[in-house]
């Protein structure tokens, strides 16, 4: 079983920025795709931004493009989430996902949409003044 685990949620002013972390656990083998999804009261879980397996291609959503950057970590199935700029519309809860690793031909593919196997139980990001 994989386990992910978020941290570095928490309050923000509009403006300003938070890192999150997510980091996997487990019965992990080789180096996982990943990529974060958000969910605010009321409204769908959506896409926020993902990383290949080589750690060198990433996409984003066009909501947080030019204020969010996903990296992996020194560790692996480590990722992060540098939010900057931060609105109050991305106030939700961040949930990390992973999905087990592909192909060496896979290495740069980057997954988009909900089709991940593990999933974090999220951490609440809430930008207000």
């Amino acid at each position: 079983q994989v386990q992910l685990v978020e941290s570095g949620g928490g309050l923000v002013q509009p403006g300003g920025s938070l890192r999150l972390s997510c980091a996997a656990s487990g019965r992990t083998v080789g180096t996982y795709p990943m990529g974060w999804f958000r969910q605010a009261p009321g409204k769908e879980r959506e896409f926020v931004a993902a990383i290949s397996m080589s750690g060198d291609y990433v996409y984003y959503a066009n909501s947080v493009k030019g204020r969010f950057t996903i990296s992996r970590g020194n560790a692996k199935n480590t990722v992060y989430l540098q939010m900057s700029a931060l609105k109050p519309e991305d106030t939700a809860v961040y949930v990390c996902a992973a999905d087990p690793p592909g192909t060496p031909a896979q290495a740069n593919s980057v997954i988009v949409d909900p089709s991940y196997d593990y999933w974090g139980q999220g951490t609440q990001v809430t930008v207000s003044s």
